[in-house]
C-alpha cells in the first residue's frame, strides 16, 4: 500500500525513457492495494520507486552494473559520494576528462556516474564495444545535480532495498503472492516520436519482449500484481494483451536530439491491479 504520508524522493539520475511523469498514475492504480514486496527489474533512474512511498521491502535490479553500484554507494556512503560529486564542473573539458577517467574508489566511481549522467546528451547510457561510456557532452545550461540532502534522502529510501545486477528473469525469481512488479523495459519498436529505440535494439530485442510476456504470465500465476509500460504499437498490444487492463498514456518525448523533433508520445500501460 502507498504510504498515507507520501515522501517524495528526487530521482538521482536523468534517464532516457524515465517514468517520473507516470508516478501519479501508478499511485492511482495502486490505491489501497496491500503490497507485500516491490520489484523493479529494469531500474534505470528508478523514478517510480523513488516517487512512491510503498511500505514494503523493495528489490531493484538492472543489467547495468555501474548503475547498481552507484545506488549501493549512495545507500552506504552518501556523504562520500557528495564529496567527490561537488568537485565536478559543468564544462566540456571537465566532462570529457571525467568520461576518460577511471576513478579507483567506489564512491568516486558513483560520483562520476552521476556527473556524466547529468551532463551528457539526454541522459542516455551507452557504451562502445570495449565497454567504455561514449555518450557526448550535452551542453546543458541547467546543471541540476543531486545535492547532499538528495543523496541522503535516497540513501534512506534505499535502506530496505536489495540491489542486484542481472537479467530481469533472474531478478523476478523470488516474486510471491501479493508482490507488486513494475516493469519498464527498453522499448524495441519505433512509435510516435520516441527515437530511443535506436539505442535499445541491441540491448533488448523483440525476442526479449517475448520472454517478458512469458514472465508476466508467471507473475499472474504466482498471484503477484504487475504494471507494465511499453510502446503503443500493435505488435506490443498483441503480445501483452492478456485479459488485463490496457491503458493509454501520453507524454512529451524528450529523447530526440532536436527540440523541434520532439512531440507527444503515446504509450501503453498494462496491469492486473483491481479497479478501485
Amino acid at each position: 500500500m502507498v504510504g498515507e504520508k507520501p515522501v517524495t524522493v528526487r530521482p538521482l539520475l536523468r534517464w532516457a525513457g524515465g517514468k517520473r511523469w507516470l508516478v501519479p498514475t501508478v499511485a492511482r492504480l495502486l490505491g489501497d492495494t496491500e503490497v507485500q514486496n516491490y520489484h523493479e527489474p529494469f531500474a534505470g533512474g528508478a523514478s517510480v520507486f523513488f516517487g512512491l512511498n510503498i511500505n514494503a521491502k523493495a528489490y531493484l535490479s538492472d543489467l547495468n552494473t555501474a548503475l547498481i553500484d552507484t545506488y549501493r554507494q549512495v545507500r552506504e556512503v552518501p556523504e562520500d559520494v557528495w564529496r567527490f560529486l561537488r568537485s565536478y564542473r559543468n564544462t566540456e573539458e571537465a566532462y570529457y576528462a571525467a568520461r576518460s577517467g577511471r576513478p579507483r574508489l567506489p564512491a568516486s566511481q558513483a560520483a562520476r556516474f552521476i556527473f556524466l549522467n547529468h551532463t551528457s546528451f539526454n541522459g542516455i547510457y551507452r557504451v562502445n564495444l570495449e565497454g567504455k561510456y561514449n555518450v557526448p557532452y550535452g551542453y546543458r545550461d541547467h546543471y541540476n545535480i543531486p545535492l547532499l540532502q538528495d543523496l541522503k534522502a535516497a540513501s534512506k529510501r534505499l535502506e530496505r532495498t536489495t540491489l542486484t545486477a542481472g537479467d530481469f528473469e533472474a531478478a523476478l525469481d523470488n516474486v510471491g503472492p501479493g508482490d507488486l512488479v513494475f516493469l519498464d523495459p527498453p522499448y524495441t519498436v519505433a512509435h510516435n516520436f520516441n527515437g530511443f529505440v535506436r539505442y535499445n535494439d541491441k540491448l533488448f530485442r523483440f525476442a526479449d519482449q517475448y520472454r517478458l510476456s512469458e514472465m508476466v504470465d508467471t507473475l499472474r500465476e504466482r498471484g503477484a500484481y504487475y504494471i507494465l509500460t511499453n510502446a503503443a504499437h500493435q505488435s506490443v498490444a498483441e503480445l501483452f494483451e492478456k485479459g488485463d487492463r490496457r491503458i493509454e498514456t501520453s507524454r512529451r518525448s524528450a529523447v530526440a536530439g532536436k527540440k523541434s523533433s520532439r512531440g507527444r508520445a503515446t504509450e501503453y500501460l498494462f496491469t492486473n491491479l483491481p479497479e478501485s
